[in-house]
């Protein structure tokens, strides 16, 4: 996200500045007329001789109550500066909190339109160059045809899965109901590591689950999601040879535990709590490299809180990334 330019934070520094000056020239100014109203006291009560010595004048009363008097307007004057610049540092912080995340709102809406727009130009301008071949070269060998036709369909389901995404990331914010049935989560996570290794060549997937898991009671295409979105990150990010090591297992009575660690480049410390934010993406998407739209762990964290679970994010070592999924049986 961009930093705020350096003079709104040379401003702030300013009127703080200013603010505890005059603060402190008002404390000198008050002590000034102080020092006036004594030595004019001193000199009336001279004049009319009540007191002998210049030492019996701090004795009276009439000095007692001058100095109770200045005690008290010298906290007061203490006490509203101090307000006053707790107030403005208050203020300047939500103003500047909420300016960051304008900003920040800005920027990822930014990024995802340049995410959507080149998720949706490639494929399109893929399927078209392919159905161009067909046109312009109608004798083909079948196993170019195949081919054609294959990658054709790779790129319908890449446009698809978008749609779908976007699709259930608005229903996620509104009106998602979860159509609860009886889940083998294993079967699961066993079918969607099958078609990872399929779509990435290069990934080695490892897959532990452990025997005789009770059943979830769950949305299956919701789960599904979850599922898929979790492994497809571990390839995608792990490139250009992805190791994951998935394990499903119980937690306990009441749960089960499904864990995803990759090899990749890891998420800073500072973008954890941030991953999960609809549209968000680690880095620049002027710089990045690895496609998607940043819908994927917002989709996946909403999912698993309508099913009352919980995920963790961690560090692998020596590098990657953890993904622990809790969700609770039947």
């Amino acid at each position: 996200m961009r930093r705020l330019p350096p003079i709104s934070y040379a401003i702030i520094a300013y009127m703080l500045l200013a603010f505890g000056w005059w603060s402190i020239l008002l404390l000198r100014k008050n002590e000034e007329a102080h020092v006036a109203r004594v030595d004019k006291l001193a000199i009336e009560l001279a004049v009319q001789q009540q007191i002998q010595r210049p030492s019996d004048f701090r004795k009276t009363e009439n000095y007692r109550l001058l100095t109770a008097r200045f005690e008290r307007q010298q906290r007061m004057i203490l006490g509203e500066a101090l307000l006053l610049i707790l107030s403005l540092s208050g203020g300047l912080y939500l103003l500047f909190r909420n300016l960051r995340k304008e900003i920040s709102a800005a920027e990822q809406q930014r990024n995802f339109l340049l995410s959507i727009t080149h998720e949706l130009k490639s494929p399109l301008a893929g399927i078209r160059l392919i159905l161009e071949t067909f046109q312009r070269r109608r004798e083909l060998k079948p196993e170019l045809q195949l081919k054609l036709s294959t990658n054709a369909l790779a790129e319908t389901d890449r446009l698809t899965a978008l749609v779908n995404d976007l699709l259930l990331s608005a229903k996620l914010e509104s009106m998602y109901q979860l159509n609860r049935e009886e889940i083998d989560f294993g079967g699961l996570v066993q079918d969607a590591a099958d078609r990872v290794v399929l779509k990435y060549r290069g990934a080695t997937l490892h897959v532990d689950i452990e025997p005789d898991l009770p059943l979830l009671t769950g949305d299956r295409p919701g789960l599904t999601s979850v599922v898929v979105n979790l492994l497809e990150n571990a390839a995608k990010y792990s490139q250009p040879h992805p190791v994951i090591h998935t394990t499903l297992q119980r937690g306990g009575e009441t749960e089960i535990v499904w864990t995803v660690k990759d090899n990749g480049t890891g998420i800073p410390d500072g973008e954890k709590s941030r991953v999960w934010t609809k549209f968000y993406r680690v880095g620049n998407e002027d710089t990045r490299t690895t496609k998607g739209t940043g819908l994927g762990l917002f989709i996946v964290k909403q999912i698993i809180d309508k099913h009352g679970g919980q995920i963790e994010l961690t560090d692998n070592q020596p590098r990657g990334s953890v993904f622990r999924v809790y969700l609770p049986v039947n």
